[in-house]
């Protein structure tokens, strides 16, 4: 399948004459909970050429688009930022993007800009702005599908994971590692809800078909407590980031020379 992938890329670059700085894999495998028929979600960074750069409009404005979509079949999902855009979205702690820096399946990187931005990660992340991004998917996720008396067992996971992001980020003051095991069994102790959902994790690895099934109390309330126990938490912190756009204009500019010159 990487082969593939790459192929991709490649394909990619020929077709929109633009330079791969970095793909990764982004959905449930790297998370580390894929089912037997989990697609692969492809996220990548790329960069135009210079002369592409140099008009009175930005990348982003009318024709200029500043993201890559490929038509999305039944195994394959590959979608890219243009670096600017990327950049931009790094400023602000841009939680996607700092999962992309992050992911453990790298499929590509090419040039220094990744480990430029990997470098001024923790000067630029953002408490605040993830812990909103993964309460807000928690809460929004908890409404769609835990109200119901019967839940579709891969739809805890839609709550759990963002839920035990935003314990990390509180616990730890970092970034929180992708993989759900890990957080898992960081923040869980043993304990009847451990055992849960280390049952439903083992269920939905290994490719069982999701079904309704009467909701399993102590997952539903132990989610429900944390979302309104860390949104209290949020309105407790106040950090103010720094602004990093010198250094960010610094990659972008190297990023050029060294992809073209």
């Amino acid at each position: 399948m990487k082969e593939r992938i790459l192929k991709s890329l490649m394909k990619i670059e020929e077709d929109y004459h633009v330079k791969i700085l970095y793909a990764v894999e982004s959905g449930s495998r790297a998370w580390d909970f894929p089912s037997k028929d989990s697609d692969y979600d492809v996220r990548f960074i790329y960069v135009h050429r210079m002369e592409d750069y140099l008009a009175i409009d930005q990348m982003g404005i009318g024709k200029k688009r500043d993201v890559i979509e490929l038509p999305i079949n039944n195994l394959l999902d590959i979608t890219g930022w243009e670096l600017t855009k990327a950049l931009r979205l790094f400023r602000k702690s841009n939680p996607p993007l700092m999962e992309w820096l992050h992911s453990g399946i790298v499929y590509y990187q090419a040039f220094s800009t990744i480990e430029q931005m990997k470098e001024l990660s923790e000067e630029i992340f953002s408490p605040n702005t993830c812990l909103h991004h993964y309460l807000n998917m928690a809460s929004d996720n908890f409404r769609k599908y835990l109200q119901g008396d019967e839940v579709n067992i891969k739809k805890y996971f839609n709550v759990l994971r963002p839920v035990l992001a935003a314990q990390w980020i509180e616990k730890y003051n970092q970034f929180p590692p992708l993989e759900f095991p890990q957080l898992l069994e960081s923040l869980i102790p043993a304990g009847e809800l451990k055992t849960e959902i280390k049952m439903l994790l083992k269920r939905k690895m290994s490719g069982e078909k999701p079904a309704l099934e009467p909701k399993i109390d102590i997952i539903v309330d132990f989610l429900n407590e944390e979302i309104l126990r860390l949104s209290d938490y949020t309105r407790t912190i106040n950090v103010n980031s720094p602004d990093c756009t010198p250094k960010l204009d610094h990659i972008f500019k190297k990023t050029l020379k060294e992809v073209w010159s």
